[in-house]
């Protein structure tokens, strides 16, 4: 029987990328999402909230796309997988981690200003030229060639290139 380790979070960057390089020299970038679902009102009648942080990491050529565009506060879409890594202090306390090991990692906009910081490809309204066509989804290519990246809606992905519509 197979097994699924799929992790999918829409929600606000908290802390910009943090890059280091592995010792073969590899790039790889660290950040917080913070994604928050309302909860039943409780006995007092108050709106409660509830937010869960989860640490994105992603590696090699996503690791520097994501330092490039991803900025605290913007909304994001992240799939990847789930990772546990444990290691000991100094004082030989075990400590473990969970993070998600990003394969892709998609730009929705911004909490501060709404959605339409970055223009949606498949809105006549703001793609360019007012074609409206899906972007291929693509390791390097976070818009298609021919037109600039602001001018379109930013998808990062950490998957071989493909000419696939989303």
């Amino acid at each position: 029987m197979s097994s699924l380790n799929k992790v999918m979070v829409i929600g606000n960057v908290g802390r910009d990328p943090e890059r280091r390089e592995l010792a073969d020299g590899r790039p790889v970038v660290q950040f917080s999402v913070a994604a928050s679902r309302k909860l039943r009102p409780g006995e007092d009648g108050e709106q409660r909230e509830e937010t869960e942080w989860f640490t994105i990491v992603a590696f090699d050529q996503l690791a520097q796309i994501c330092q490039q565009l991803v900025q605290k506060g913007k909304q994001v879409y992240v799939e990847g997988r789930l990772h546990t890594r444990s290691w000991d202090d100094q004082h030989g306390q075990k400590h473990w981690r969970t993070e998600v090991i990003a394969r892709d990692v998609e730009l929705l906009g911004s909490r501060d200003r709404g959605q339409h910081d970055v223009p949606h490809a498949d809105d006549p309204t703001t793609a360019p030229n007012g074609e409206g066509d899906a972007l291929p989804r693509s390791s390097v290519a976070v818009a298609p060639l021919d037109r600039p990246l602001a001018a379109t809606h930013a998808v990062v992905a950490g998957a071989a290139p493909t000419r696939t519509l989303k």
